[in-house]
C-alpha cells in the first residue's frame, strides 16, 4: 500500500505546484496564459473578491493545503489525511460553486486543483479504509 502513500504525496505536490501558478496570477498585472476566452480567465477568478479570505489569497490557502496533505501522507497519519482531505474537497467545491454561478468564468488551475483534490481524497478513502479493515479482522482474529 506504499504505492498510495507516495501517489498521495506527488499529486499533493502537484497541487501545490498548481496552487503557486494561482497565486502567481493573484499577484500579476498582465496578460496570464490562461486567459483562453470569456468563459477560461484566471485573471478574473484571481483578481475577483473571492480570492481572498481575510485578506489571504485563496491560493495560498491551497499551497498550506496540500503541503498539509503531503505531510500526513508521508507519515501514514490515514486519518488525519482523509479529513483533511475531505476538507480540501468540500474548500474546493465551494471555490467551483462560486466560479459556476457568481462570476460566470473558470480558472483552468482551480479546475486542474479540483481534481487533484478529488483524487486525493478518494485515494485517502481507499487507503483509510484498506487499513481499518485489517486491523478490524485482525482484532477480530485476535479474540478468537
Amino acid at each position: 500500500m506504499n504505492i498510495v502513500r507516495y501517489l498521495i504525496v506527488l499529486l499533493a505536490l502537484a497541487g501545490a505546484v498548481v496552487s503557486v501558478l494561482a497565486l502567481r496570477v493573484h499577484y500579476s498585472t498582465g496578460v496570464e496564459p490562461c486567459d483562453i476566452n470569456a468563459h477560461w480567465d484566471c485573471g478574473i477568478v484571481n483578481h475577483s473578491s473571492f480570492a481572498v479570505i481575510n485578506h489571504v489569497p485563496v491560493a495560498a490557502i491551497g499551497i498550506a493545503g496540500y503541503l498539509a496533505i503531503a505531510v500526513l501522507a508521508f507519515a501514514r497519519l490515514r486519518y488525519l489525511l482523509f479529513l483533511a482531505a475531505l476538507i480540501g474537497l468540500g474548500f474546493a467545491l465551494r471555490l467551483t460553486f462560486i466560479e459556476e454561478y457568481a462570476l460566470l468564468v473558470w480558472c483552468l488551475y482551480c479546475v486542474i486543483s479540483q481534481v487533484i483534490i478529488g483524487l486525493i481524497t478518494l485515494l485517502s478513502l481507499g487507503w483509510f479504509t484498506t487499513e481499518y479493515l485489517r486491523l478490524r479482522r485482525t482484532a477480530h482474529t485476535a479474540a478468537a
